[in-house]
């Protein structure tokens, strides 16, 4: 890896900790399952979403390489993708329909809100994830 590629890794590293910090009352204090994306190496969540997916903890989400491979049904692949492209691009939210794998291969269906944040003069999106269970909206904190 170059050193010019060191320093940019470095520098979305320090960027996806930072925004991180910025929203952890958010991130902690939501119901809802919660990541902040800058791109497939650079992404964090809250407890709810790695749990929701699987995952033993945040940390072992966010170090799992392949997003949309691995988390992301493949029906749902282009509808993610097309959001993400809007949000990033054009800066506006976008609700909508996904389902995600868990680890064990599972599905989860879900409706995902969107949206654009600015931090540190990079955008990032963030996303908030409602799923149900035999129609009842899943309520995490209980």
């Amino acid at each position: 890896m170059s050193k010019k590629m060191q320093q940019s890794e470095g520098h979305h590293e320090e960027l996806i900790k930072g925004i991180y910090q910025q929203l952890k009352s958010v991130l902690d204090g939501s119901e809802q399952p919660i990541y902040i994306y800058l791109d497939d190496n650079h992404k964090a969540c809250n407890e709810k979403l790695a749990f929701m997916l699987g995952y033993s903890s945040p940390k072992e989400w966010a170090e799992t390489p392949g997003f949309l491979e691995v988390f992301v049904a493949e029906k749902s692949r282009e509808t993610l993708y097309s959001a993400y492209q809007n949000v990033m691009n054009k800066m506006v939210a976008s609700t909508v329909q996904l389902t995600w794998m868990k680890k064990n291969g599972a599905i989860i269906d879900s409706t995902v809100i969107m949206l654009p944040l600015f931090f540190q003069g990079h955008v990032f999106a963030v996303h908030f994830v409602t799923y149900t269970v035999n129609a009842q909206p899943v309520n995490l904190s209980t």
